[in-house]
């Protein structure tokens, strides 16, 4: 599908026209429409052929209503062969947003055909019309292109987690580590199971020790000319996580391959910096790993020693994303000076799905004004978040009688914040009010289409954090 910014078109096959009321149509029109029982509200269209006009309905033109609606749009339009659709940018005295209507287009239209025998082709050209816009051709011009950035690596991201872990290995992540460094100029560094050893990450070398594909610790950096600060990104990228010999049931395997989701996105972030110009040196790691079973597998009862000398009790080998995570941590804060912020993103626990519901974000962390910084960012990407409390009896439970820290408690209550506590402890004292952990377990990939995500991976993670970014870009 082709964008292109054109004033005053003439021709073209179909228009579509977003409907939030009645108001500013002439009678006809009106008439029209409540012959064919047309609503203004969300999910309701309306084809008139004869007319070559598509009407959509929604509540409101502009935010993730606009978006929502320009997904519907498009997935209407897959289902015929029109060639030039035009769509408005301005009518009425009313100028839609550019980049909320591209991100709506683009987001709705992806689709992961890489196993089908037959690929669908739907090919088609959107004609936007300038006409009658506030902004002049220059400021459009950027805004499509900062708004295809974005959209380009949520999509990348999406095609990443939906890959099935026998086509997507650490090897795999590594490989499109070095390729969006390259195109990129970002520096790049992979380290094999030997350094982990070498480097005492006990804790993530355990996780992947029973698999045939071998762990791989991934840093990316991205250095502008004289950065206002720097900021980290942790992922973690479990490519397929069986649970180990705590195994998980044949129903709960299905879609592990969605646990390189935080991983995923980190990739997808760096993959946008350059291309948007932002002034933050940002250092992107992620843990790439498998979790399998066999007489290599680490065990219930064994005592890992992490990269910062924690020791760790292991009782459930598939809370293994937080072991992965950990030596990720100190990895990074140890090769990594006076840093601003330090983010993880990890589809780490069920219990925050249960807490938030399937399609929000979990965030915890030490620091308020930190959480009201990324509630700004949520709600200007259009992301879902809650915020998960922390409180002075949850940490007891995570310790162990027989090491420093357990890696899976007991209790059924809490278990994303006893999670997001365990990581805790491998945060510095100075790094404490920097970090905050994301728990992408609702939001990072569903069986069933919502709002403008497809069925699969949704991408979660990339745009809230380039938005909070673009924030302090712009301070």
């Amino acid at each position: 599908m082709k964008i292109e910014l054109v004033e005053n078109i003439k021709n073209f096959d179909i228009e579509v026209i977003f409907i939030k009321d009645f108001k500013a149509l002439n009678k006809q029109t009106i008439k029209i429409l409540k012959e064919f029982n047309f609503e203004a509200k969300e999910g309701k269209h309306l084809l008139l052929t004869d007319a070559k006009k598509l009407y959509i309905g929604l509540s409101k033109l502009k935010n993730e209503d606009l978006k929502i609606a320009a997904s519907n749009a498009i997935n209407e339009l897959k289902e015929y062969k029109f060639k030039k659709i035009k769509i408005a940018l301005a009518e009425d005295k009313k100028e839609l947003d550019l980049k909320t209507l591209v991100e709506g287009l683009l987001l709705g239209s992806y689709e992961f055909q890489k196993y089908k025998s037959k690929v669908k082709n739907n090919s088609f050209d959107i004609l936007i019309d300038t006409k009658n816009s506030k902004k002049n051709m220059e400021e459009l011009k950027k805004d499509l292109e900062d708004i295809k950035t974005i959209c380009s690596s949520v999509n990348m991201v999406r095609t990443i987690v939906n890959t099935t872990p026998e086509d997507y290995t650490p090897i795999t992540m590594a490989k499109d580590a070095k390729k969006i460094a390259a195109k990129n100029n970002l520096e790049c560094k992979i380290y094999g199971e030997e350094f982990l050893l070498n480097n005492g990450m006990n804790a993530m070398l355990a996780v992947g020790r029973a698999s045939r594909h071998e762990s791989q610790l991934i840093h990316l950096t991205y250095k502008p000319k004289n950065p206002k600060g720097k900021i980290v990104l942790v992922g973690k990228g479990l490519t397929y996580d069986s649970g180990g010999l705590s195994l998980k049931s044949s129903t709960g395997m299905v879609t592990m391959k969605c646990d390189k989701s935080g991983g995923a996105a980190v990739l997808g972030i760096m993959d946008s910096l350059k291309n948007l110009a932002y002034e933050y040196e940002v250092h992107g790691i992620i843990g790439a790993v498998e979790n399998m079973i066999g007489g290599e597998a680490y065990k219930p009862d064994d005592v890992l020693v992490a990269k910062n000398k924690v020791t760790i009790e292991v009782r459930n080998t598939d809370a293994e994303g937080r072991l992965v995570l950990a030596d990720c941590l100190c990895y990074a804060q140890d090769e990594i000076k006076d840093i601003d912020y330090i983010f993880d993103m990890a589809t780490l626990t069920g219990a925050c799905v249960i807490a938030l519901g399937e399609f929000s974000t979990g965030i915890m962390g030490h620091s308020q004004s930190l959480k009201k910084k990324f509630e700004k960012a949520s709600k200007a990407s259009g992301e879902l978040v809650g915020f998960l409390p922390y409180n002075r009896y949850l940490p007891e439970l995570i310790k162990s009688s027989v090491a420093d820290i357990v890696n899976s408690t007991s209790s059924k209550g809490g278990g994303a914040i006893t999670a997001s506590l365990f990581l805790d402890n491998f945060i510095k004292k100075e790094n404490k009010k920097k970090w905050l952990h994301f728990d992408i377990a609702g939001a990072a990939y569903k069986e069933r289409n919502w709002g403008y995500n497809p069925y699969g991976g949704s991408g979660a993670g990339v745009r809230m954090i380039l938005k909070f970014i673009e924030n302090l870009n712009s301070k």
